[in-house]
């Protein structure tokens, strides 16, 4: 269905607080600055702020929702014969491969992360968000195996799965953190990502593998 002019104005001005907003915090920190200097900036009420982003770190992590769910859809668009475990690694590789800005090979990494280094609600969402991931993989390796509801390897392998795709991001930020080039972080990264698929198991490599035809 188009998108209807109602809702894109609603998309273009939520967008439009987003980025003012990660321009303070990128500029001020993201203690200092509050919802009201956002408003200001924005032109908007207080009020008008909070019905876009029901909470502070919102306004800052505002595309973490998708990227919660990046995961789960890897999985369930995963090709005929592949596995699970072999899509998600199919699809990071293919994203770093691209230097996907998606991962932090960008520019302008290094201070995204520093604003989140120095605010601790910033830090507690971030882990809260992995939960998400985690809990999204679980459900959906539910969803295409058909198992028992107390069958455990939902939860085990999909805890590999998203370690998997939480070690690969940790290294990135640690990389482009320490001020390198997003290209040379990405060389690099797929010798990482060699080895966390060395560092998973057969039953996680061939779990939720898709029928060849």
């Amino acid at each position: 269905m188009a998108e209807g002019l109602r809702e894109r104005k609603k998309r273009q001005a939520r967008q439009h607080i987003s980025d003012l907003a990660t321009g303070l915090f990128l500029k001020h920190g993201f203690v200092t600055v509050t919802v009201a200097d956002v408003a200001e900036l924005a032109d908007v009420s207080v009020n008008t702020v909070y019905n876009y982003f029901p909470a502070k770190e919102d306004l800052f992590l505002d595309r973490m929702k998708s990227v919660s769910r990046r995961v789960p859809r890897f999985i369930r668009a995963r090709d005929r014969g592949e596995s699970a475990a072999e899509a998600v690694l199919r699809e990071l590789r293919a994203a770093v491969v691209a230097v996907s800005p998606e991962y932090g090979l960008m520019d302008g990494f290094a201070d995204f992360m520093r604003v989140i280094e120095e605010a601790p609600t910033l830090k507690a969402r971030l882990w809260y968000l992995q939960q998400e991931v985690l809990q999204g993989v679980v459900e959906v390796l539910r969803e295409e195996t058909d198992v028992a509801p107390e069958d455990p390897m939902p939860l085990l392998v999909g805890g590999q799965i998203a370690w998997a795709e939480g070690a690969l991001v940790a290294y990135i930020s640690q990389e482009m953190s320490a001020g390198h080039q997003a290209v040379e972080v990405s060389r690099d990264a797929l010798v990482v990502l060699d080895e966390i698929e060395g560092l998973l198991g057969e039953k996680v490599l061939n779990y939720a593998r898709r029928a060849a035809a």
